[in-house]
């Protein structure tokens, strides 16, 4: 697929914010750091969180909200791939609101009512001003164990666990009219379904679990992290194929994008219409722009 490079040099760069100016927003989660990225290409760092920023995403209060991981353990292949290869010794996961004026960071929450966070993993703002959130849990060593799907507000005062036990719970994302919230599982390939009934609340299922199993890929590919069509479709950045799936609301699949990159792990859509697409090639450090064919779905706080 056709695409240009906005900028490379990134350290693992995820949780791309396309802004209204036209610049975007990264973090590097190997450098520890929020990255602005002016249109011509040039970085600028906008604030050292440490540990290791994965998931960001605008608040109300014009605030960058991060979802920090605590920071990973890496290992660089022959070809160059840069690849985590589990958490550091004592790492702290935790949500952390950025001042994108000052860079100021700040620690919001590092624990549910129950247990403290893992590896918070990606975020999505709904239109009351409270945020969905992933911990993806741990995986990959043997420290490995269950993630959740978390609901928190953004001025630090109530957080809460919402979905328990998931297996690493990664991509997250709101149906146009929030009554649906996707979670994207990484080590089954499974995009999940969840009804909600109101900010932090889901719907009582007869199920096992809240949720209902949406679309269930490759046991070949690993699933990352996701975006929303203005349509509903959802867009899910997946690793190892190199690639953006795109599936229908009724769990259809519409098609596959390629990209350059086997470690293809976020989007984001920006542009005057919302039909450019943002893709983070982590291995390799870059960001991309891709055409797309259909618009993204105006996040709340940022597009409107």
């Amino acid at each position: 697929m056709t695409h240009r490079i906005v900028t490379d040099g990134l350290e693992f760069p995820e949780g791309p914010i396309a802004l209204p100016d036209g610049s975007l927003l990264v973090v590097e989660i190997a450098g520890g750091r929020l990255t602005s990225i002016a249109p011509d290409g040039a970085k600028r760092t906008v604030a050292e969180t440490g540990g290791g920023p994965a998931g960001a995403a605008i608040g109300p209060d014009g605030m960058c909200y991060v979802c920090n991981s605590g920071g990973f353990e890496w290992e660089k292949e022959p070809d160059g791939t840069l690849n985590p290869i589990g958490r550091i010794k004592n790492a702290v996961g935790r949500i952390e609101r950025v001042d994108l004026k000052t860079g100021n960071v700040a620690v919001l929450y590092e624990a549910t009512e129950r247990a403290p966070l893992t590896t918070p993993d990606d975020i999505v703002f709904d239109r009351d001003g409270g945020f969905w959130f992933t911990d993806l849990g741990l995986m990959g060593n043997a420290e490995a164990g269950p993630g959740r799907v978390c609901y928190a507000k953004p001025d630090g005062s109530h957080i809460q666990e919402v979905v328990f036990p998931m297996l690493t719970p990664n991509g997250i994302g709101l149906s146009p009219d929030e009554r649906t919230l996707y979670v994207a599982e990484t080590e089954t390939t499974t995009v999940w379904a969840f009804d909600i009934a109101g900010p932090g609340k889901l719907t009582v299922s007869p199920y096992p679990t809240p949720g209902r199993v949406l679309w269930k890929g490759s046991p070949d590919f690993w699933f990352d992290s996701l975006a929303i069509e203005e349509s509903g479709n959802i867009c899910v950045a997946t690793l190892f194929g190199g690639c953006v799936t795109v599936l229908s609301p009724a769990g259809e699949l519409i098609e596959t994008r390629e990209m350059p990159d086997r470690l293809t792990t976020n989007i984001c859509f920006g542009g005057p219409d919302l039909k450019n697409a943002f893709v983070t090639l982590s291995g390799t450090g870059r960001l991309v722009e891709v055409e797309w064919s259909r618009p993204g779905l105006p996040l709340n706080f940022l597009n409107k």
